[in-house]
């Protein structure tokens, strides 16, 4: 399993939470229901704020 820092932990584990409440949005507005896709927007988030998180795989 891939190692993340604890920042882009709490990043993933907020997203998570907002996507149980129905607030999580997507790039196109719609609500997110799938976990791997909130999931996703965690360590994107994460990323942009330079938190240590394994690049993207094409």
């Amino acid at each position: 399993m891939a190692k993340y820092s604890e920042k882009a932990g709490e990043k993933v584990e907020k997203t998570m939470h907002e996507m149980h409440e129905g607030k999580l949005k997507s790039g196109s507005g719609k609500k997110v229901t799938s976990k791997k896709q909130a999931i996703a927007i965690g360590l994107s988030e994460a990323r942009k704020e330079g938190a240590k998180v394994p690049k993207k795989k094409s």
